[in-house]
């Protein structure tokens, strides 16, 4: 349903949002059949799609190659519309639950039912596999779900409501397209749960517009994310991985490395390889047809205004690979970048950056690494690249971060099987895996008693039967 005007969006979303609560409970909660069933339509409906999808990013974009969208967007939805699909009559079974011997004979399970209507919030860097991906969760779970996409890739969102129109009735499944003005009335809604991805600044006035409704959240945000290279260890492997994370969409990633920490005396092998890293990548540099641009012009001034702030404190920059001054022919184009010496009060190093450009501290030791993390926001990702089983555990038990990459960066988004979320300022609540499905459901706590059980006991008028139930329930006072 397309929104002429503003105030025609919210009045939509508010309609829409009614007919499918009121179609929620009118209607028994869909089996385990017919949510396998949603699942492969909307499997269908993407792959029917696909060229589509990869001609609406890239215009949005500016630039972005086919093959990085079905890569890093139309695979991972796939695979996580197989996992489901897959997992579903596990995730779906009644988990039973210890009963003590004092209400024996009886039965405790939890049974895991759909919450109801799911509102999701998208955002503009993945806008098909971070919209499609929390759709296919809450089909799974058996809920009806509203999207609202951003604004910031204008084709690929209507792309998105033309497909989920023609796949679902919008009693089930519905778009809402606006501004963020309307995203802000959309996190308003009364809906059985929200779900949004973006900026932790963005995800604390979500949670706010949500607490009125009482409406619970699930919110996927950034942060920055730290890559720390042992002493040592960087090597090919080390650097190709890192090059990977930081500049596939053109480090427009939650989870890319946002800054490296690397030991002092590796600095300059550092520079010097993930320079030739880059070239190996884009042999053409920032021209190559394979690297993406910046989404806004916005988004560009605003990595522009950080990497100039940077030298302003002192920090050296360095634009890496090949032909990097290419990069002012294309518009909103930024060359892969290095910072060096960037100081912890610079916004370089207090910001997510959200583009190609990767600031290297130096260290000594594990601990002053492990004392650097701990003193910022915890970040959603964490990367280390080394052998040394000790460092690693050390640095891994002594840090939290959302989830963990051992000798890669990025690839833990890809483990349908693993939850991902983050941890206080970059996230509440995980999705993927069972904690997915379980995030947008209602786990109900269901208790049978029998008709014969020792709790039966105790009821007044209370007797010496009761006292004796009472000290077996209490028992012996322990050491």
């Amino acid at each position: 349903m397309t929104l002429n005007t503003q105030q025609n969006n919210l009045n939509d979303a508010e309609l829409l949002l009614a007919q499918q609560q009121q179609a929620f409970l009118a209607a028994p909660p869909p089996t385990l059949k017919e949510r396998q069933a949603k699942l492969l339509t909307l499997r269908n409906a993407v792959l029917t799609h696909r060229s589509a999808f990869e001609a609406a990013i890239s215009r949005d974009f500016g630039n972005r190659s086919a093959y990085e969208t079905a890569l890093l967007e139309m695979t991972v939805v796939i695979q996580a519309i197989d996992y489901l699909r897959k997992n579903l009559r596990r995730f779906m079974r009644a988990q039973p639950r210890h009963v003590s011997l004092l209400y024996q004979p009886a039965k405790a399970y939890v049974q895991y039912q759909p919450l109801g209507v799911v509102g999701i919030m998208a955002p503009w860097n993945y806008p098909l596999a971070l919209t499609l991906i929390p759709l296919a969760t809450a089909l799974a779970a058996g809920n009806r779900a509203m999207l609202k996409p951003s604004e910031l890739t204008p084709g690929t969102s209507e792309l998105l409501q033309q497909m989920l129109a023609d796949t679902f009735a919008t009693n089930e499944v519905a778009v809402v397209l606006g501004n963020a003005d309307v995203g802000a009335a959309f996190s308003q809604l009364a809906f059985d749960h929200l779900f949004f991805t973006g900026s932790t600044e963005v995800g604390r006035k979500v949670m706010a517009a949500a607490s009125a409704n009482l409406v619970p959240v699930t919110l996927e945000l950034g942060g920055k994310s730290p890559v720390v290279v042992q002493q040592g260890q960087v090597n090919r492997r080390t650097i190709d991985s890192i090059v990977f994370g930081k500049l596939a969409n053109a480090g427009q990633t939650c989870v890319a490395p946002d800054y490296a920490l690397v030991h002092q005396d590796d600095l300059d092998s550092f520079i010097e390889q993930y320079s030739a890293a880059v070239g190996r990548n884009y042999p053409q540099g920032p021209a190559s047809s394979d690297y993406t641009s910046i989404v806004s012009e916005r988004n560009y001034q605003r990595l522009v205004t950080l990497l100039n702030d940077a030298k302003s404190f002192g920090a050296k920059v360095i634009e890496v690979g090949n032909s990097p001054e290419q990069a002012t022919n294309r518009p909103r184009t930024l060359a892969p970048t290095l910072v060096i010496d960037a100081t912890d009060n610079s916004a370089i190093m207090t910001e997510e950056i959200f583009g190609p450009v990767l600031p290297i501290r130096t260290y000594q030791t594990m601990d002053e690494v492990i004392n650097y993390i701990n003193a910022r926001p915890r970040p959603l990702a964490l990367y280390y690249f080394g052998n040394h089983n000790a460092t690693r555990n050390a640095l891994l038990s002594s840090t939290t971060s959302g989830n963990v990459g051992i000798n890669n960066t990025l690839l833990h988004v890809a483990q349908d099987d693993l939850p991902f979320g983050g941890v206080g300022a970059s996230g509440i609540g995980a999705y993927h895996g069972i904690e997915g499905f379980r995030a947008m459901s209602h786990a109900k706590g269901v208790f049978s008693l029998g008709r014969w059980n020792l709790s039966r006991l105790i009821k007044a008028p209370y007797s010496k039967l009761a006292d004796l139930a009472l000290a077996f329930m209490l028992g012996r006072k322990t050491k």
